[in-house]
């Protein structure tokens, strides 16, 4: 077995955390701060946070849910309460609430949005007050969460999983200034989240990671497609699969991936049966990203640190985005589904654990 790698925390860490960021209404609560996207824009490094607030509460005997509602043309933030007591909900997972009747979650117990956090040295953040990217449609009615932020022909382009009674889908937008932005709608429908797009074309068309969850037969996995416009995928196939020990339960893309003179690098997380979330690697190559030359046997990042362990959902490690700058690679993520961290490790350290 290949030995740990030497990845270090960062002493500062956790970096960001819900005391540090700013609710959308004087009525709300910051719950967590975790899954950024990443990228370098001029002399900034820029999360993009997934924001998750929630109502709050005020009646032990109800609990106050957000939702967003249609009002004429539009989409507006709301609060709908429901009795505690009542016997046609599950009240158990404190993310979820579920009608028993049809055994579907039909409320989430906070709302996600996306809010811009920006650093000279990439550790010392200033969040943003507003909203970045603000649920305002149909499939964003339970909120908009876990971006990833890909550069490439001069535009960033950001994509994120949609959430909704609809189901979870993935949704594009795009942003030349970090300013302003624009929505180019779903590109994934339901139920597919976890996708993230390569940074240059190749053989001509743009390429994306993607982890479809079937509902019958199958299990949550990761799948590639192509696009010649970023709007449209098709060639969908599939890459890799769970294993037993700690991606056991499902895989999915994690941090857009970084070409290396060895290959394609993607930082992905696996989920084992008690839903223990730690990041791997895999290498794939740099001209058909559908051949995998090696991935990690274990771990290179797992729920150690109390951040990690403790929080709104404990043993979680996620990334959504990463850093690749002077042989170093510097892993953004979230701690138990509750705060933003740093992990760093040299590139020679992942070849190692990859066995090239």
């Amino acid at each position: 077995m290949i030995a740990t790698v030497d990845i270090k925390r960062h002493e500062k860490n956790p970096l960001i955390t819900p005391q540090d960021v700013k609710p959308s209404r004087s009525d709300f609560t910051i719950e967590c701060v975790f899954n950024a996207g990443v990228t370098k824009y001029k002399d900034e490094v820029i999360l993009l946070l997934r924001v998750a607030e929630r109502p709050i509460q005020t009646n032990p005997h109800l609990l106050t849910v957000p939702i967003l509602k249609k009002n004429g043309e539009d989409f507006e933030l709301d609060v709908f309460d429901i009795d505690r007591h009542n016997p046609d909900y599950d009240f158990s997972d404190p993310r979820k609430v579920k009608q028993i009747d049809i055994d579907s979650y039909v409320y989430l117990t906070s709302m996600s949005h996306l809010r811009i956090a920006r650093s000279k040295n990439g550790v010392d953040f200033i969040v943003e007050d507003e909203p970045f990217i603000f649920p305002n449609n149909r499939y964003e009615a339970f909120g908009a969460e876990d971006p990833r932020i890909t550069f490439i022909d001069g535009t960033y382009y950001i994509n994120y999983t949609a959430v909704s009674d609809k189901g979870i889908t993935t949704a594009l937008a795009k942003t030349n200034d970090f300013q302003s932005v624009e929505s180019l709608g779903i590109i994934f429908t339901t139920e597919n989240r976890d996708v993230t797009i390569f940074p240059e074309k190749i053989n001509g068309n743009y390429f994306a990671l993607q982890r479809p969850v079937p509902k019958q037969i199958g299990r949550g996995e990761m799948w590639t497609a192509t696009s010649p416009n970023f709007i449209h995928w098709g060639e969908h196939k599939f890459l890799m699969g769970v294993e037993e020990g700690w991606q056991s339960l499902k895989i999915g893309g994690g941090a857009v991936p970084f070409k290396t003179e060895k290959g394609w690098i993607e930082i992905y997380h696996g989920a084992d049966r008690d839903h223990r979330y730690t990041l791997g690697a895999v290498l794939l190559d740099s001209e058909d990203p559908n051949k995998i030359l090696a991935k990690t046997a274990e771990p290179i990042l797992s729920p150690e640190a109390k951040y990690e362990v403790e929080g709104f959902f404990g043993n979680v490690v996620f990334t959504c985005g990463v850093l690749f700058e002077d042989d170093i690679v510097k892993i953004y993520y979230g701690g138990a589904d509750n705060v933003m961290a740093l992990a760093e490790i040299h590139i020679e350290e992942i070849y190692r654990a990859l066995g090239v």
